[in-house]
């Protein structure tokens, strides 16, 4: 930690205590500033180090895994301390917001030089510039390019008990709110997936809601209640945005309001007064949107597996965007599909154009390769926080906006751009090329990351700028010059000048020669002003100057390229809003020509979305599995049928032995609504649906010990929110309800869902079970049709076909399954013996009573028993032909067929 110890040694700055007992000023400065930010670990600056302190060292230095040491004493113990250096704390920072922990990250406010004009002991100035929490990061090396950083507020009405949530990306941008409700609010939630999550204290001390809140990955932020007050964040809305009424962005509710108010507060507290560039909020009405809930949203792996990996999800298949903009746009499209299907339509519209135009699809995909992230370096900028990079970077996407623009206008195929096309090249359209011009005229080649290290204006942008610099530069040759005449005046050849922070620029010669620049006529020239080992140092009054003047050059062209720097930025900042629209714009058009391009790999087809409860779809696939047989090239996917429209079976009923593919029928059919309706072509050969309200999906299980949740609770806590929420216009998928429990249990659960579906959702249903028992259903309900997997038997073997036909399975061939997993081959053949006797006994079950109870067992027809090879060869012997000799062989043929030795 030299740095610090630098800094401490130079002006004084101790940590401890001074003589008196009491704090140096050093720690009753940073005892102050923790004071004003509990809850958060504080970085505070020295010199080249943050340096942390007391408890907050302890857990650094545990989370970070380095060095905990000790300085100074503070009320007679030593002083626990740990530091990280400055130019790698982000590496640091990354490490503890992934942990959790929140940072206050403490500047030094002035140069060391001007605390000590005011004294020896004086302590810079010193505050804390911003709070990094998991929610309000900006940083690229600290963000997924990928994936939005939403901050996410929610708040409650006291008066009408409405619910409310705001979302808020500060990286880009993007600001939204939504009115909400216990019922919906985890679903909602788990769309958004935000970093982080901030409510009144008021509202947390309520269980049911902090239950709806917990999720890993996400810290819940208390605020204090009067930080949500409707009136209060009215006006700060109004303040932000420079409007005098909000009616411009939408009719906000009071608790929608409240909540953006919320969210507003805790960005600028967190930034320590800087507001970021944010867009105007924009109102998302929960009902435009498909509702999918957690659950869900899990299992069907939309955007990350069940192990939580983006590789094997929807999203890894689909997301073939250029830009990480465009990445951002497909996500957040595919996490929040669409329920109107002129909506849908204007999304489908521009991918279908670049299906169709593969010219011009290639043409922008090339265009966009070397597009920027304009949206996250526009925010650093308006934050302050942005560098020459940054600059370069919208320097760049001004440019290429414009090529864009040019491109998309020179395209005639059917008939000109659609829609949403249109809009998107009339805004790019916009592109600010003086702007750009301007930036790549003052912007050199390789630029630094941060703008306080100098270096990044081109040459002959600034002549009062290149006059420092050559002052500053030139003194190369000065200093070569000077060295040699030294070294002629001196005769001693091994003379050198050199520099460092402390004695300016210097001679140094070794010291065994240096008694020739002591002599009476050397020493007016060459004075003595340090010895070292080996070496003694001297200046001369014109090093001295000519050190001045290099000091005054250099610091004079650094000022010089920051004021270039802040005028620059300044002129960005006034179009932020126009570059926050093409930036936009450009993601848009990523996303379209990247679902075009993945729809031209994969044979996808445009589906037709309206406003009936109609589904039909053609030769469907399920994409994730499709993709990974063509990656691999291990074989084709089995295409199937869907066919359960409301107006005639609006439930499939799918039977089917394990590993034919009942789970991934359903699966496919799920995914297959949500590409539709995110405005992406779908895996088949036709498709066409009423828009889907809610998606339910209740198909594999796992308990829950943390809630103290078994498997069977959890599929049961699953189906009942599918019972109690889905409409005419939703679809389930329900995968093995009942299973869990006892068989005739289970059967009556399964039995009662199934009605319940059909009578009082009246909703389009996929449903597998390996109840046979349910079949008989469809003679009963009218809506109701059955289904099976084909399979093959040949040999003894069972051949799965993956083939959805109509019809009912006879069988689950479990104990095949079983065989084909390995299971010995006494097991097998004891599970076979076991299962005959249990089908023979099962066929005289309802005499046992349960038939008055629940007559639908009644119903059931027993299954036949399986014929033995000895009831077969007994079949095929006529007795009364039989000599004694071949009576007897038949004997021990038949001992041989049942697996007994002759004696």
């Amino acid at each position: 930690m030299q740095g610090a110890v630098n800094e401490m040694d130079h002006m004084g700055e101790g940590v401890g205590e001074e003589s008196s007992g009491r704090a140096t000023p050093v720690m009753a400065q940073f005892l102050v500033l923790k004071q004003a930010n509990p809850g958060s670990l504080l970085f505070f600056r020295m010199g080249d180090f943050y340096e942390l302190f007391f408890e907050d060292a302890e857990v650094a230095a545990k989370a970070l895994g380095i060095t905990l040491t000790k300085r100074g004493k503070h009320l007679g113990e030593d002083i626990p301390m740990c530091g990280v250096p400055v130019h790698a704390a982000d590496a640091y920072l990354q490490k503890l917001i992934r942990m959790g922990h929140r940072v206050a990250v403490c500047e030094q406010l002035e140069d060391p030089a001007e605390a000590r004009k005011r004294g020896s002991k004086a302590v810079v100035k010193r505050d804390v510039v911003r709070l990094v929490t998991p929610g309000t990061l900006t940083e690229d090396n600290l963000l997924d390019s990928r994936t939005h950083n939403f901050l996410a507020s929610v708040t409650r009405s006291k008066a009408t008990g409405e619910m409310a949530i705001a979302w808020a990306d500060i990286s880009s941008g993007e600001l939204a709110v939504m009115q909400t409700s216990a019922a919906r609010l985890s679903a909602d939630l788990t769309r958004l997936d935000p970093r982080e999550i901030i409510a009144a204290d008021g509202l947390l001390a309520d269980p049911a809601v902090m239950n709806l809140l917990d999720r890993p990955g996400a810290p819940v932020t208390p605020l204090p209640s009067v930080r949500f007050d409707s009136l209060a964040a009215e006006r700060r809305l109004q303040d932000q945005f420079d409007v005098k009424a909000l009616d411009g962005f939408g009719s906000f509710s009071r608790a929608e309001v409240s909540a953006l108010g919320g969210l507003l507060e805790y960005i600028v507290i967190t930034q320590a007064g800087k507001v970021p560039h944010l867009r105007p909020p924009r109102r998302e009405v929960a009902s435009s949107v498909l509702l999918i809930d957690p659950a869900t949203r899990a299992n069907l792996e939309l955007t990350r597996t069940l192990a939580g990996d983006r590789r094997g999800s929807l999203l890894s298949v689909i997301d073939l965007a250029i830009t990480a903009a465009g990445s951002r746009c497909i996500a957040a499209r595919l996490s929040t599909p669409l329920c109107d299907p002129y909506a849908i339509a204007n999304r489908l519209d521009e991918v279908a154009h670049f299906v169709t135009d593969a010219s011009l699809r290639e043409d922008v995909r090339k265009l966009l390769a070397a597009m920027p992230d304009l949206e996250r370096a526009l925010g650093r900028i308006a934050i302050g926080r942005g560098g020459p990079r940054d600059l370069a970077s919208i320097r760049d996407a001004l440019m290429i906006a414009g090529h864009l623009a040019h491109r998309l206008g020179a395209s005639t195929t059917i008939g000109g751009l659609p829609e949403n096309l249109d809009k998107t090249c009339e805004t790019l359209s916009w592109s600010d090329l003086d702007l750009a011009q301007e930036l790549d005229a003052a912007l050199d080649i390789d630029l630094p990351v941060f703008a306080r290290d100098g270096g990044f204006v081109k040459q002959g942008y600034s002549t009062d700028l290149d006059g420092n610099r050559s002052l500053r530069d030139e003194t190369r040759h000065v200093i070569a010059g000077l060295q040699t005449r030294y070294c002629e005046i001196s005769g001693i050849k091994s003379l050198k000048v050199k520099h460092n922070n402390v004695l300016g620029y210097f001679i140094e010669a070794p010291a065994t020669s240096a008694t020739a620049l002591q002599t009476p006529d050397k020493e007016a020239l060459f004075i003595h002003r340090q010895t070292v080992a080996n070496a003694m140092r001297f200046v001369t009054a014109e090093l001295a100057s000519l050190d001045q003047r290099i000091a005054a050059a250099a610091e004079k062209a650094l000022a010089l390229e920051q004021e270039i720097f802040q005028s620059l930025c300044a002129r960005v900042t006034a179009r932020r809003d126009l570059f926050s629209k093409i930036a936009d714009a450009a993601a848009q058009l990523d996303a379209a020509s990247a679902l075009a391009e993945v729809a031209e790999r994969r044979r996808y087809v445009r589906p037709r979305v309206d406003g009936s409860t109609r589904f039909t779809v053609r030769g469907g696939r399920h994409p994730v599995v499709e993709a990974a047989l063509q990656d691999q090239a291990s074989g084709s996917f089995v295409a199937n049928d869907c066919e359960i429209s409301g107006e005639a079976k609006r439930l499939c009923l799918l039977t089917g032995p394990n590993m034919a593919g009942k789970s991934t029928y359903l699966r496919q059919n799920a995914l297959i609504v949500i590409l539709a309706q995110m405005g992406s072509f779908v895996p088949a050969a036709e498709a066409h649906f009423g828009a889907v309200d809610r998606l339910f999906s209740r198909v594999g299980a796992a308990d829950d010990l943390a809630r103290g949740r078994s498997t069977f609770m959890v599929e049961m806590v699953e189906t009942a929110a599918i019972l109690n929420q889905a409409t005419e216009k939703s679809f389930v998928i329900l995968d093995e309800i009942g299973r869990g429990t006892a068989t005739y249990d289970g059967l009556s659960i399964a039995w009662a869902t199934l009605e319940h579906l059909h009578g009082v959702n009246r909703c389009r249903a996929l449903f597998a079970t390996h109840y046979h028992e349910l079949t008989q259903l469809a003679a009963k309900l009218p809506h109701l049709a059955n289904a099976t997997m084909k399979v093959k038997e040949w040999q003894d073997q069972i051949i799965f076909l993956h083939e959805v036909v109509a019809g009912v399975a006879n069988r689950s061939y479990g104990i095949h399954v079983a065989q084909i997993a390995g299971l010995p081959p006494a097991v097998i053949r004891r599970a076979q013996t076991v299962l005959e006797r249990l089908e023979h006994e099962g066929s005289k079950a309802p005499a046992s009573g349960l038939a008055g109870d629940l007559p639908l067992f009644s119903a059931v027809p027993a299954p036949p028993a399986k014929e033995s090879a000895v009831e077969k060869k007994l079949a095929q012997v006529a007795a009364d032909d039989l000599s004694p000799r071949d009576a007897l062989a038949l004997v021990y043929e038949l001992k041989g067929l049942l697996g007994v030795r002759p004696s």
